[in-house]
């Protein structure tokens, strides 16, 4: 099995992420913001990647921390559990509708970060998450993960709805992106030979 494990340890925050790309959507996840939490468990289930994430970060501080480094350390496994890359979608791309809401998510395990965020929410906060935070956390996990990421929202009113349908979308793109084809016959998806740089 495709699995990652990372331990990361700072002053602000006391995190340990685990992942299997071939599970069931299992999920272990307490990071002290229900919000983050409830859309971690989203990505889980939808990806049928298994996370196990337990966070201990400065909420006393502010929500930053945590979100950052959770979602830094969550790449870090993913890329860890891709390891070359041999054999996988490489791509994947998920329309998500959530009652009003339609998002679309795109992305490519390339190797070369980059993030496009193109939604916005209306109120400050999502239950007692910063919305402001959404946005980074797409980014941290990109980058750490290597993956160009395309977010979009098409339309929708209710935030919860928004962040939950683009949580899902990108679940979905992440399933079709990491699961192995194999007519590939395990070789690099790219014509270089690697992927990256």
């Amino acid at each position: 099995m495709r699995t990652g494990r990372i331990e990361r340890n700072t002053a602000e925050t006391r995190i340990l992420i685990e992942v299997n790309l071939d599970g069931r959507g299992n999920y272990d996840v307490s990071t002290g913001i229900g919000f983050l939490d409830h859309m971690v468990e989203q990505f889980s289930k939808h990806s049928l990647i298994d996370v196990t994430m337990k966070v201990d970060g400065d909420l006393h501080v502010d929500q930053h921390h945590t979100t950052e480094d959770s979602a830094i350390a969550l790449g870090q496994a993913l890329g860890e559990a891709l390891g070359d890359k041999a054999g996988i979608g490489r791509y994947g791309q998920a329309y998500s509708p959530m009652d009003e809401t339609l998002s679309r998510v795109a992305l490519d395990i390339s190797g070369r970060p980059y993030t496009v965020f193109r939604a916005g929410f209306s109120q400050e906060k999502l239950g007692e998450w910063d919305t402001e935070l959404i946005e980074h956390w797409f980014q941290s996990v990109a980058q750490a993960a290597g993956i160009t990421l395309h977010i979009e929202l098409l339309y929708g009113t209710n935030n919860h709805h928004i962040c939950e349908s683009i949580y899902k979308g990108f679940a979905r793109a992440m399933r079709q992106a990491v699961e192995l084809d194999g007519r590939k016959g395990g070789a690099i998806p790219s014509t270089k030979g690697q992927l990256g740089g």
